[in-house]
């Protein structure tokens, strides 16, 4: 049950994002479009963020992983092949009373209908999540395709294309990161679960006899990914699906799960697959989705782990997991809340904020623009000169910005800037010179 507390916190960062440019909703001037959110200047860097670092972590950064970047539009056949245009459904329950309609499976037995208070409830009815649309001038039910409702399709019929060319041998991943939709009955909470969304999907293809190892080794890596990158140990967790919970194709299922203001819910969840892919699709599109073994001169239908982790829902985690209200004091000597984000550096959408001492200078603002312009190359940087200098390290703090460089009349004499740590608060001068290299240790490039 959310407490008084975690409802505050989950208020005061949905607050911070609209306020600061994170998200804004969506179609704000008409009124807004329910559960459409936009990424503003800070949000959309920041989500960015997130994105590069997964990419860099899966792929950059390993000899057995390429990239994909499928269409979102697929033969119809890709989804009866996969069981979404049969199967992809919720369970669903409409109130004859108010008209609102809920799943099923988010009411208890025998409860009343939530806003009407009555129990005039339907039948329980499947609802197919998908969105369908039409391709071509002509609708009829030949134009009929959908959009994606995961990105996982697109690397499966791409398998063959993939590995010819790649000329990966086993085991080898294929990493996605994509737009899908879901026709979401009850999206709720803020950008967690909305019918559009970013997914960071892998398909990784072992020999039979490995998977079980290569689920285990993926488990703990996309586990220790989120520890690395700024999440609390104690808000994170594995948890291990019940045998009556995993999906009909799979062998295991971990949830990487993240305790949001509201509860433990899902970030990732890394999936044994078995060979259920891409034998459906070898079945459905009659062509051979095989892997010859050069080595032991064998076919095999590989295996496949697939981690597969909403952008969106890693980057509320981010957010939420930094936010925090510090008690400072003033240089007047009175008790302040300092709101910041403590966002690891490789996330924050500003890394270095260039602050003039005092905006009407021009040999302040002069400097202080050129050492953003030769900065700017290389880290996330802003500039800022409206208000008292203490205001703006408040504002940075809030965009999550680890290091403030201030421009004074020092710096004029002997080409060193003000430091500032946005966890520490700290300031130390640093001669131009070796800033670059002072930054990169900093900021962990």
């Amino acid at each position: 049950m959310k407490t008084a507390v975690q409802e505050d916190l989950f208020d005061k960062i949905v607050s911070l994002c609209k306020r600061r440019g994170f998200v804004y909703p969506g179609s704000e001037i008409y009124g807004g479009l329910a559960n459409c959110w936009d990424y503003g200047p800070l949000g959309s860097q920041f989500k960015k963020n997130v994105k590069d670092l997964w990419w860099r972590t899966v792929v950059q950064e390993r000899d057995d992983m390429v990239g994909l970047d499928a269409a979102i539009l697929m033969h119809p056949r890709t989804w009866v092949a996969s069981g979404h245009a049969e199967a992809f459904s919720d369970p669903l329950v409409d109130c004859r009373k108010c008209k609102q309609r809920y799943r099923a499976d988010d009411l208890e037995p025998g409860a009343p209908c939530p806003q009407g208070g009555s129990h005039d409830l339907t039948e329980v009815r499947q609802f197919n999540l998908m969105f369908e649309t039409q391709m071509g001038v002509v609708q009829d039910e030949t134009s009929r395709v959908w959009l994606r409702p995961e990105t996982a399709q697109g690397i499966f019929v791409n398998f063959k294309n993939v590995q010819t060319t790649s000329r990966k041998k086993l085991p080898f991943g294929i990493a996605q990161i994509g737009k899908s939709f879901r026709n979401e009955i009850t999206p709720r909470r803020f950008t967690f679960r909305t019918r559009e969304f970013e997914q960071m999907e892998v398909e990784y293809f072992v020999h039979p006899e490995q998977a079980e190892k290569a689920f285990e080794e993926w488990v703990q890596a996309r586990h220790s990914w989120y520890l690395d990158h700024g999440i609390r140990p104690e808000n994170l967790r594995l948890r291990p699906h019940d045998p009556d919970e995993l999906a009909h194709y799979a062998r295991g299922c971990y949830d990487i799960e993240y305790l949001f203001p509201w509860g433990w819910s899902e970030l990732e969840g890394i999936a044994n697959r078995t060979d259920f892919d891409l034998r459906r699709h070898a079945e459905y599109s009659g062509k051979d989705l095989d892997y010859f073994d050069p080595d032991t001169n064998e076919h095999v239908v590989p295996w496949v782990i697939e981690p597969s982790g909403g952008v969106d829902r890693a980057a509320l985690a981010f957010l939420v997991d930094s936010y925090r209200e510090d008690t400072a004091v003033s240089a007047k000597g009175q008790e302040e809340t300092r709101v910041v984000l403590r966002l690891h550096p490789r996330l924050a959408p500003v890394q270095v904020a260039v602050l003039p001492l005092l905006k009407n200078k021009p040999e302040l603002v002069g400097m202080a623009r050129k050492i953003q312009q030769d900065l700017r190359r290389h880290y996330l940087t802003d500039y800022d000169d409206r208000g008292q200098i203490g205001k703006r390290y408040r504002r940075q703090d809030e965009a999550g910005t680890p290091l403030c460089l201030t421009v004074d009349f020092t710096t004029l004499d002997d080409e060193t800037v003000t430091v500032r740590d946005r966890d520490s608060m700290q300031q130390e001068r640093i001669g131009l010179a070796s800033l670059r290299a002072y930054l990169d240790e900093k900021l962990q490039i």
